[in-house]
């Protein structure tokens, strides 16, 4: 189920948000009886399957990572990199994996963006389902060398939360992140929408915070979040700030109408 995507990656793309991943579901990942961990439309390379299976074993190390295209050319290409708790499959949205097995994590990098406004609901909807209990699934889009990324994470009743993660150094200011929003945001970033209005406040923010720019961009980024966090709901704090991300619940950012 679903379209051949375009399948450009590059080594490392994924990196923020496999770290943030690891650091917020890694705890329930170690719960599960038989962590399996999907990357959903790897695309033309492995890579990015290659490192979540690295990335997540650091906090999980019984977890198993399946890398599913829908794309047979992709999956053939793939195949000489399986090992020891890393193989391919022939899929899409249907998340096909051995024995009816659901996986406690779906990652969907870059997918969604190719797609219409109009069926990412349905596709969050699917792919949800799919979940084991206590599942999560991240949906999202990064720049190509991954130094810009914003993602949703939902769990089986829908959206939590979404996730601003940039390089702090290349950031002039934080409505940049606005061209990687995910495609169930990017189109509502106009006047009267919520996601505006936080880009906005975020702007102002940063800005407030320009003095603290003397003692780093890090610095900055963590007085920028404080601050928001009067006005809006904030599901994380400074453990996570310093890494350059900031996570706001869902409900703040819902699309109107």
């Amino acid at each position: 189920m679903g379209s051949v995507t375009r399948g450009t990656t590059n080594p490392n793309r994924l990196r923020r948000m496999d770290r943030w991943i690891a650091a917020t579901h890694g705890a329930a990942l170690r719960r599960a009886q038989a962590p399996i961990a999907v990357d959903l439309g790897y695309g033309a390379a492995p890579w990015t399957a290659v490192e979540l299976l690295a990335r997540l074993r650091e906090a999980v190390p019984r977890v198993r990572v399946v890398g599913i295209e829908i794309e047979p050319a992709r999956v053939a290409g793939a195949k000489p990199y399986e090992r020891e708790g890393l193989s391919f499959r022939h899929g899409g949205f249907e998340v096909p994996l051995e024995d009816g097995a659901r996986p406690a994590l779906i990652r969907a990098a870059n997918v969604l963006r190719q797609y219409d406004e109009e069926q990412v609901a349905a596709v969050w909807e699917r792919l949800c389902a799919r979940l084991a209990p206590g599942g999560l699934l991240v949906e999202g889009t990064c720049d190509e060398i991954g130094r810009r990324h914003v993602w949703v994470a939902l769990g089986p009743e829908g959206a939590r939360t979404v996730t601003f993660a940039t390089r702090l150094g290349s950031l002039e200011r934080p409505s940049d992140l606005a061209e990687r929003l995910p495609k169930a945001l990017i189109h509502r970033n106009v006047p009267g929408e919520p996601v505006h209005a936080f880009l906005r406040d975020f702007d102002r923010s940063w800005a407030a915070a320009a003095p603290y720019a003397s003692y780093g961009a890090r610095q900055r980024w963590i007085r920028t979040a404080r601050a928001l966090s009067g006005d809006w709901p904030l599901a994380d704090g400074p453990g996570r700030w310093r890494q350059g991300e900031l996570t706001v619940r869902w409900e703040a950012l819902r699309p109107r109408g």
